[in-house]
C-alpha cells in the first residue's frame, strides 16, 4: 500500500518536552490528596487533566520516533524497536511497582499505621504475598497511582501494526480508533485487576487517545489546518473552555451545582475518566487546536529560559515520573504526619517539583557524559619558510631539511633526483 502519512519536519519539537513536563509535574501534584497546590493543575479547569496528555504525547511521540525507522529500516525493524522500548518502559514499571510497595509496607510498620496499606491497595500482599507479586508482574495487581505506567506497557507493546497501517491508512486508522473506543464503553469491555475489579485506566477506551497522538503526528493536523484555523472552531473551542470549566467547577463546589438542573450535572458528574468519556476526549482535543493554532513549532518562546527545568523534565519523562509517583507518596504521607498545614503543602510541593527537575538535570548530564568525547582538531602544518623563496627562484620547491631529519626521513639531493629521472623503468 501507498504511504499518505506525513511525516513532521526534522528537528526536535520543544512543546513536546515542555508539556511533557508539565504533564509530569502536574501527576505529581494531583497525587498529592489535601493539597491546596495542586488547584493549578488543570484537572480542577476542565474535563481532562494531565493523563490525557502524557498519554496523547506518548502516542504523538512514539509514531514519529519509530515511523522514519520502519519506512527506512523494513517493519521487523521498526517493531523490535518499539519492542525494546515496551521492554525498558516494563522493567522501570517493576522497579518502580517493588520500592514503591516496599516504602509503603515500612511506613506502616514502622509508624504502626495499617490503614495506609488499605489506602494505597496493598493489603493483598499481607495476606496472600505471592500471588500478589506475581499478578503485579501480569500488570494487573496495581498500588494507588502505578496506573499509568502499565496502560502506556499495553499501548505500546500493540503499537507495531497500528503504526504500520497508520502509515498507510492514517485517517482508516483513526476512524477504527474511534469505533473501538465506542464498542468498549458500549459492551463494557475492559482489562480484570487483581484482586477484584477493572483497571482504573480502561486501554480498549484510552487507546483513542493514544492513536489521536499518533494521527495528529503523521500529518493528521497538516490535513486539517484549514479546519483549525477556521474562525467558527476558534468561538466552538473557547465557548467548550468555559462550559467545561463552569461544569468543573459545579463539581467542586456543591452550592454552585444546585444552581443547574439535575439532569445536566449529573452528566458531567462525576468526571468518568476509567472510561474517557467522551466531553473528556473533545476537551483535550478542543486544547490540541488551540495549542497548534497559536503555539507554532518554531515559536520563540520556547526559547525561554523560564522554561528549561519543565523542558528537561520532558526530556527525561519516564525517570521523573517515576520519582513523582514515589515523591509523592512521600509528600502524602508527610502531610499526614505533620500538621497539614498550608505552608506544608506548599513547601512539600516545592521540594517534590525542585528534586524532580533534579533527577533530570542530573540524567541528561549523565547521558552527555557517556557519548565519547570528540578528538580535538590537529593544527595546520605551516610551510617552511625556506619554500617560498625556492619556489620564486623556479627550482623545484625542497622540504627543510630540519624537517625531514626531525621525521626520521633521509635528506634527497637534487643529483639523486636527476639520477632517478634518467634510469629506465
Amino acid at each position: 500500500m501507498e504511504i499518505q502519512a506525513i511525516l513532521p519536519s526534522k528537528g526536535r519539537d520543544l512543546r513536546l518536552d515542555l508539556f511533557r513536563g508539565v504533564a509530569n509535574w502536574a501527576i505529581y501534584l494531583d497525587h498529592i490528596p489535601n493539597n491546596v497546590v495542586n488547584w493549578i493543575t488543570t484537572r480542577n479547569w476542565g474535563f481532562s487533566d494531565a493523563a490525557d496528555l502524557f498519554v496523547f504525547i506518548s502516542g504523538y511521540t512514539a509514531s514519529f520516533v519509530y515511523a522514519k525507522m520502519m519506512l527506512e529500516r523494513g517493519f521487523i525493524v521498526g517493531g523490535t524497536r518499539l519492542t525494546k522500548r515496551v521492554w525498558q518502559l516494563y522493567v522501570a514499571h517493576i522497579v518502580l511497582f517493588v520500592i514503591y510497595i516496599v516504602a509503603i509496607g515500612y511506613v506502616a510498620q514502622r509508624f504502626s499505621d495499617p490503614e495506609i496499606i488499605n489506602e494505597f491497595n496493598v493489603a493483598g500482599l499481607v495476606a496472600n504475598p505471592i500471588e500478589t507479586l506475581r499478578q503485579g508482574l501480569l500488570l494487573k495487581f496495581k498500588p494507588v497511582n502505578l496506573d499509568v505506567l502499565p496502560l502506556y506497557i499495553v499501548l505500546m507493546g500493540l503499537f507495531p501494526p497500528v503504526l504500520w497501517l497508520m502509515l498507510r491508512r492514517p485517517d482508516a486508522v483513526m476512524i477504527g480508533s474511534f469505533v473501538l473506543y465506542f464498542a468498549a464503553r458500549y459492551f463494557e469491555w475492559n482489562l480484570q485487576a487483581f484482586p477484584e475489579g477493572t483497571w482504573y485506566f480502561n486501554p480498549f477506551c484510552w487507546q483513542l487517545l493514544f492513536v489521536f497522538g499518533a494521527w495528529c503526528a503523521l500529518g493528521g493536523t497538516v490535513r486539517s489546518r484549514s479546519i483549525i484555523d477556521s474562525r467558527g472552531m476558534l468561538w466552538f473551542c473557547l465557548a467548550y473552555l468555559v462550559f467545561a470549566l463552569v461544569m468543573t467547577m459545579a463539581g467542586r463546589f456543591q452550592e454552585f451545582g444546585d444552581l443547574f438542573p439535575r439532569w445536566l450535572y449529573d452528566a458531567f458528574n462525576p468526571n468518568d475518566k476509567t472510561n474517557l468519556a467522551p466531553y473528556r476526549f473533545l476537551h483535550f482535543a478542543v486544547i490540541v487546536v488551540l495549542v497548534i493554532r497559536f503555539v507554532p513549532k518554531d515559536w520563540k518562546g520556547l526559547e525561554w529560559r523560564g522554561f528549561d527545568p519543565l523542558i528537561k523534565c520532558g526530556q527525561q519523562s519516564l525517570a521523573v515520573f517515576c520519582v513523582g509517583v514515589f515523591l509523592s507518596f512521600v509528600a502524602h504521607f508527610e502531610l499526614t504526619m505533620s500538621s497539614g498545614s498550608l505552608l506544608a503543602q506548599i513547601l512539600v510541593s516545592v521540594i517534590g517539583i525542585a528534586l524532580m527537575t533534579l533527577v533530570a538535570y542530573y540524567i541528561s548530564w549523565s547521558k552527555q557524559q557517556d557519548k565519547p568525547a570528540r578528538p580535538a582538531a590537529k593544527p595546520a602544518t605551516q610551510a617552511a619558510p625556506v619554500a617560498a623563496p625556492v619556489a620564486a627562484s623556479g627550482a623545484e620547491p625542497q622540504p627543510a631539511r630540519s624537517q625531514l631529519q626531525d621525521s626520521g626521513v633521509p635528506a634527497v639531493s637534487p643529483a639523486m633526483i636527476a639520477a632517478a629521472r634518467s634510469s629506465p623503468e
